[in-house]
């Protein structure tokens, strides 16, 4: 893997797809690797982001690709299934992105996509904990000056380890979120790589600390107003999260398609050329391949979904995004979950030992899918269909 210092500029979606299957070949090398001795993927984040990827949703008039949603979904489900941890890392840059497009003013559009156009990666400093909800945040945002001073501590701060900037959400003085985008660099800043999950184990998901951080207040734009209208920033969240659980799913698939085929079991001689007739066995990859298919079309349908909604929002297209995207994020759970437990239940202890790290993709799958509840987004898409009930307006449908 060689480092380029320029940075490759994407010019359409079928470029980006193309950039996207060829970097996933070469993340997917050392993925069990890097999976087994925690080693934080710095070379390779650097090479995904200068291969262009983390501009494609600048939009065209900006001077990014402006891809579709579909494509945005179909490259982060490629590096997922390369590599969870790397699938996952971008996913709230995007996120950043779309706050940015929705509420951004032009100057902070041209000024921060350009950045982003040149390179730069964008972290996030957004959950807290001890709140007494998952969504109230209590870092304070206060004037000094022309600019700002944050401070308050913030954890599952995925990416930020490896930003240049760390956009940080904030209470302002009247009580309202505003989204900080934070220089990396800024004195009074502290990343803690304090992350050990079990799972999506690089992905830098630490802590961050503000302690008197200055913030320009060209830096600042406005969050919570995203979520008091109907705007497409809390679908785009979830698709891509969806793709990471579809990746996911995907390289676990094919992995125990691989292991069935190439090592003998006792039940199973798959390391002969005799077809495998096992009927038990039969069943559960056609039971997998089934609904992964489903998981993969849905995250597409979504994808267009979100699209019709990014070009003209209203409450009517909005809640018909959120609402496919949902569809599309609990099938992505349960498959991402079912392949990787399909795979431990035929490789058997083979499946935890190190020189193949196939439990590596239940583990992925079983931190991620704990984002948000699933269960949730069956009673939102229950009551959008028999109620004609819309959604809330938030990041987690």
């Amino acid at each position: 893997m060689t480092l380029s210092h320029s940075v490759a500029v994407i010019t359409s979606d079928e470029h980006a797809l193309i950039v996207a299957s060829d970097l996933a070949d070469d993340f997917k090398r050392d993925s069990a690797l890097r999976d087994r001795e925690r080693r934080l993927p710095h070379l390779e984040l650097e090479v995904f982001s200068r291969s262009g990827l983390w501009g494609i949703s600048v939009p065209r008039e900006y001077g990014g690709a402006g891809v579709s949603s579909v494509t945005l979904a179909k490259v982060i489900a490629l590096i997922a299934q390369a590599d969870g941890s790397l699938g996952q890392i971008p996913q709230n840059h995007f996120y950043a992105l779309e706050v940015l497009r929705i509420n951004g003013s032009q100057a902070q559009k041209s000024r921060l996509y350009a950045e982003v156009l040149a390179g730069q990666r964008f972290g996030n400093a957004l959950a807290e904990l001890g709140t007494r909800t998952a969504h109230d945040r209590v870092t304070r945002l206060t004037r000094d000056g022309d600019g700002y001073r944050i401070n308050g501590r913030k954890f599952y701060a995925t990416g930020a380890i490896y930003a240049q900037r760390i956009p940080t959400s904030v209470v302002d003085e009247n009580g309202v979120q505003q989204l900080a985008f934070v220089p990396r660099d800024s004195q009074g800043l502290t990343v803690i790589d304090d992350w050990s999950g079990f799972g999506q184990r690089t992905t830098g998901s630490g802590s961050v600390v503000f302690e008197e951080v200055y913030v320009s207040a060209d830096d600042v734009v406005p969050f919570q107003s995203a979520f008091e209208r109907p705007t497409t920033v809390g679908p785009l969240a979830q698709i891509l999260h969806a793709a990471i659980d579809t990746g996911i799913a995907r390289a676990a698939y094919e992995d125990a398609l691989h292991f069935v085929r190439t090592k003998t079991r006792p039940w199973i001689d798959a390391g002969s050329d005799k077809a495998i007739e096992d009927p038990l066995t039969l069943k559960r990859f056609g039971q997998l391949g089934i609904r992964l298919h489903a998981a993969q079309a849905l995250l597409e349908r979504a994808g267009e979904y979100l699209d019709a909604a990014q070009a003209r929002s209203d409450a009517q297209t909005v809640a018909a995004a959120s609402i496919a995207v949902a569809e599309a994020r609990a099938i992505s759970t349960e498959i991402s979950l079912a392949a990787g437990s399909t795979l431990f239940e035929l490789a058997g202890s083979q499946a935890t030992l190190a020189e193949h790290g196939l439990d590596r993709h239940w583990r992925n799958a079983r931190v991620h899918t704990l984002h948000d509840p699933v269960r949730w987004k069956y009673h939102a898409v229950g009551n959008y269909y028999l109620n004609d009930e819309n959604p809330p307006l938030r990041g987690t449908i």
